[in-house]
């Protein structure tokens, strides 16, 4: 941004305390100390001035609260969703606005395509790296005031570039697990906020498809739809979390046939381009790492139910159904149920 002329002042975000969430950051993870001055020192090699901003309480609100929530009854979230919506599309907006700029700019692997009114959010260049599954969130209104510079690099060039300049940062590790959870232990930040004897961390029977109960699980809080391991049941094929059902505390175990779906609905809908100009075919992500497949989407206000061509494994309660349109996203929501 600097090099192409704008006026830049450089952010990072102070989010949550370590110390608090009492376990290690990960190498990649972010508000670490070794990280802040990470920034702090790029942004003195380019001259321009840095700030770090305390939004703890809202990250603490909007992020890790519903994440939590989220878990404790039954389903499987995505913060990064709600960390883009809330903090850098919202609170970023915000404190740009206070310091009279323009633009946010981040990091994400993404592009925007500007034709006079008409703005389009669009995957990044980098196939392996595309974060547009993340940011359906983003109000359409929102995308006027964003540049994602990153997303027309794969990351190696990224990486290339940050060398060339002495940045500090160049090699740093990618960040692979939810920051403010210790290792992919989603149940033991359940657990930090609500102890021991929250519903989702007690234990409960497991079922198989037609209803009969075959084992105990440990807690519905340590499973997500069509996870394999954990909990414990011999049944000479292997055997798939197919539903988990608050209600009893039970979870209902299938083989892998029985994860594939066609229909399920959406509620939380956001559209970044008109429903009269959504296709009737289109791609939908059901996953981060979902490479989408095509079906249809019908619209009944701020929710839609959403078809699959062919079924599709383990669509799961909580996750983001992205739209898209080739590479441009469409919109999104939150799977609300499975259908059929």
């Amino acid at each position: 941004m600097v090099e192409q002329g704008y006026d830049v002042i450089g952010v990072t975000l102070k989010l949550y305390d370590y110390t608090e969430l009492d376990f290690e950051p990960p190498d990649g993870g972010c508000c670490t100390i070794e990280l802040i001055n990470d920034a702090r020192s790029v942004c003195a090699r380019l001259n321009v001035p840095h700030y770090v901003i305390d939004l703890r309480d809202s990250f603490r609100k909007n992020v890790i609260d519903d994440f939590i929530e989220s878990y404790s009854r039954g389903t499987t979230p995505n913060p990064c969703i709600n960390c883009n919506r809330f903090i850098k599309w919202g609170e970023m907006l915000a404190m740009a606005e206070k310091l009279d700029c323009q633009y946010v700019a981040t990091g994400h692997h993404a592009r925007i395509e500007r034709s006079g009114s008409d703005i389009r959010l669009l995957k990044g260049v980098d196939s392996e790296k595309d974060q547009s599954y993340a940011l359906w969130g983003i109000r359409k209104e929102a995308l006027a005031q964003t540049l994602l510079p990153v997303g027309e690099y794969t990351k190696t060039k990224i990486r290339e570039m940050a060398r060339k300049r002495g940045f500090p940062n160049a090699e740093r590790p990618d960040s692979q697990e939810i920051c403010f959870v210790p290792a992919g232990n989603y149940a033991d930040a359940v657990r930090r906020k609500r102890g021991w004897d929250d519903d989702s961390l007690l234990p409960g029977p497991i079922f198989d498809m037609s209803g009969k109960q075959i084992g105990e699980h440990k807690g519905y809080a340590y499973y997500t739809i069509g996870q394999r391991k954990g909990f414990g049941v011999s049944a000479g094929v292997p055997l798939y979390v197919t539903r988990i059902n608050t209600a009893d505390k039970s979870i209902t175990v299938g083989t892998k046939e029985h994860l594939y779906k066609r229909r399920f609905c959406v509620t939380d809908l956001n559209l970044l381009a008109d429903k009269g100009l959504i296709p009737d075919k289109v791609t939908i992500k059901v996953r981060y790492r979902h490479l989408g497949s095509r079906g249809q989407v019908d619209f009944n206000g701020d929710s839609a139910v959403i078809s699959f061509d062919e079924p599709e494994r383990a669509i799961t309660p909580g996750q983001s159904a992205v739209i898209y349109d080739d590479g441009r996203v469409l919109g999104g929501g939150i799977i609300e149920r499975v259908l059929e």
